[in-house]
């Protein structure tokens, strides 16, 4: 009698060690990829300090792209939540780790100077390469249309500034990746707002926050606004992302608004 009850208890624990059962013979149609962001960065280290940190308990990323040879790592597994985005919000998302897919590049960021200027450092030709194949793959995978592809200092413009501004934006954009404002439309919006006048900053501050970026909307140009405008810049015109709200920034903003409308 011990010998049937226990082997009855074995086989109870075996069924629950399965799980329940399932009929998965209907399937909903009405879904979509849990990762609706790529959220691109810089390590600003190298490769094997990078390993070090990205491969640890404090911070992680789904890939790593080494700068030479531009090999691609994979930290973590795309259907687990990362730790690179921390505190961020895009097109009224907060905290974009459950949501994106973070990818990190090994480059080294920026020093500053003797005069307190930055001396950015340039991304390797072989690892946009990479990165472009890479993205292309993710995309096609979570069915991701071209803006899913964003920037540190797009989701959390108060404290980061990678992928900085030698990160070749517009090569994603040539790629079909990202959108990008046409730069005929561009000229025509600028002599406008340079011979009727510059929107208010309240304009601005929508426009940016049309865009996706989290933005004050008071109509002050605060350092906050100009830190949201400068990381716009940094993306769209990185020759000079001084955060002022000048004519062609707003002809930029107008042109985007526009292209998205089509």
């Amino acid at each position: 009698m011990k010998v049937i009850t226990a082997t009855l208890m074995l086989l109870l624990l075996a069924g629950c060690a399965s799980g329940p059962r399932i009929d998965t013979s209907y399937s909903s149609v009405g879904h979509d990829s849990r990762s609706q962001f790529i959220v691109l960065h810089y390590t600003s280290t190298d490769l094997p300090r990078s390993l070090e940190l990205l491969s640890g308990r404090d911070v992680s990323s789904h890939y790593l792209i080494g700068e030479s040879p531009a090999t691609i790592y994979r930290l973590v597994d795309e259907n687990r939540r990362a730790w690179h985005a921390g505190e961020s919000e895009w097109n009224g998302r907060t905290w974009l780790n459950a949501t994106s897919i973070g990818i990190e590049l090994v480059n080294r960021g920026y020093v500053q100077s003797a005069d307190g200027r930055r001396l950015w450092y340039p991304y390797s030709d072989a690892q946009i390469d990479a990165l472009v194949v890479l993205l292309k793959d993710i995309m096609a995978r979570h069915e991701l249309k071209p803006g899913a592809i964003i920037g540190h200092s797009d989701i959390a413009p108060q404290r980061k500034v990678d992928p900085g501004p030698l990160f070749p934006w517009k090569r994603l954009a040539d790629e079909g990746l990202v959108p990008w404002p046409e730069a005929g439309a561009v000229a025509v919006e600028q002599m406008r707002y340079a011979s009727e006048g510059l929107p208010a900053i309240a304009w601005y501050q929508d426009a940016l926050a049309a865009q996706g970026y989290r933005v004050p909307r008071h109509g002050h140009l605060d350092e906050e606004t100009r830190n949201v405008i400068a990381a716009f810049q940094m993306k769209y015109r990185p020759a000079r992302f001084d955060g002022e709200p000048d004519a062609e920034t707003a002809a930029m903003l107008q042109v985007l608004a526009n292209q998205a409308k089509r």
